[in-house]
Order: C-alpha cells, then structure tokens, then sequence
C-alpha cells in the first residue's frame, strides 16, 4: 500500500502486544511517508509519558515527533487539510470514537496509520482495536517473543497488582507471553512475592 497514489484514503492498523514491534513499524511506515515528501502528522495520547513527553519511542528507543492529544476528536481537531498522512500511537488510549475520527479521516483522503494493543491483561480484545480492524483496510499483527519460553507471543503478561484496565508501564509491569505461558490477569508468583514481602 506504500505506492497507491491519488485522492483515496485508508486505514491501516498495527496490533499486537507489548514488546512486539508495533510502535518500531508505526515508526518505520511514518518515516517511509517522510522520506516520500508526504506532508505528516504524528499523535500520541497524553496519557503515554513513559519515554517521552512530545515524541513516539521505541522499546527499542526508535524516535519521532509527535503532537500530544488528549482523545481522537482532538486529533480531527489538529489535523492540517494539506495533511496526507496522519500516525497515531497507544491507539488504546484515544477513546471509544477513534474508529469514527479514523473513518472521517480515510473519507477525506488520508493515509491513517494506527498502532495499538489487541487484547488487555486479561486477553480480552481491547477497544477501541477490535473496531479499528473491523474498518481497516491493512492490519498487520505483530508477535512478541515469550520471555518464558521462547514461543511466539501475543499476549501481554501485567506483573504489578491492579484491577484498572489502563495502567501505562513497561518492562517494569509487563511481558509478553504466548498462549501456554499466559496467566489472565497478575501470575501467580506475582502474588508469592508479595506475600513474601519481596
């Protein structure tokens, strides 16, 4: 999809869990569109201040510029009319109306390219991703490796106590797993240490 030229917009979607790559492609497409001339917008919600306050970064440290954004309608909001390719990051946290703004955006001719995670800590899909894919016209999974037992992975393991849906972290609070390692919600040895007071 790199070469479709003219005034047709589409919607592609990077999932996957943590550690898989998806921001590193987000990245990697966004600079592909620069390098093209392409006029570009970059959006990271505000809630993903891990590694950066105004840019997109890599668990590899891949960086790129970005505006921060508190919803998807603030992005309608900020994108330019010359604007022919728009990337957003940590799609999970834009909220329930990403899918509309993503829908309008492709209608009006954009490029809208979307990275986020497919399932929660849980396993569960993880909106507003299922729609998303429902919409797109390329999806690209991304699979991690398990840290356990070196299985593809595409599950992302929460190892820190919380029963809130959205807890941003890293490697310090997740890993990814594959489907024999995962443990739907906190693993258990998560709670031995615990107990244990480590």
């Amino acid at each position: 999809m790199d070469n479709v030229k003219g005034n047709m917009g589409w919607i592609e979607v990077v999932c996957g869990p943590m550690f898989s790559g998806k921001s590193e492609e987000l990245i990697r497409r966004l600079r592909r569109a620069e390098i093209a001339r392409q006029r570009v917008q970059i959006f990271k919600p505000a809630l993903d201040n891990r590694y950066s306050a105004d840019e997109i970064v890599s668990h590899s440290d891949l960086r790129i510029k970005s505006e921060v954004v508190s919803s998807a309608t603030e992005i309608m909001n900020k994108v330019a009319p010359r604007t022919e390719v728009i990337g957003m990051d940590e799609a999970n946290f834009l909220g329930a109306d990403l899918p509309e703004i993503a829908g309008r955006l492709a209608d009006l001719g954009k490029r809208v390219i979307i990275a986020g995670l497919d399932t929660d800590y849980l396993g569960r899909p993880f909106a507003p991703i299922p729609d998303l894919l429902a919409i797109a016209e390329q999806i690209t999974k991304t699979l991690a490796i398990c840290v356990r037992c070196g299985n593809p992975a595409k599950f992302t393991q929460r190892l820190i106590e919380s029963n809130d849906l959205i807890v941003v972290g890293a490697a310090d609070s997740y890993e990814s797993r594959c489907r024999r390692c995962f443990e739907a919600g906190v693993p258990r040895e998560a709670h031995q240490l615990k107990l244990a007071g480590a």
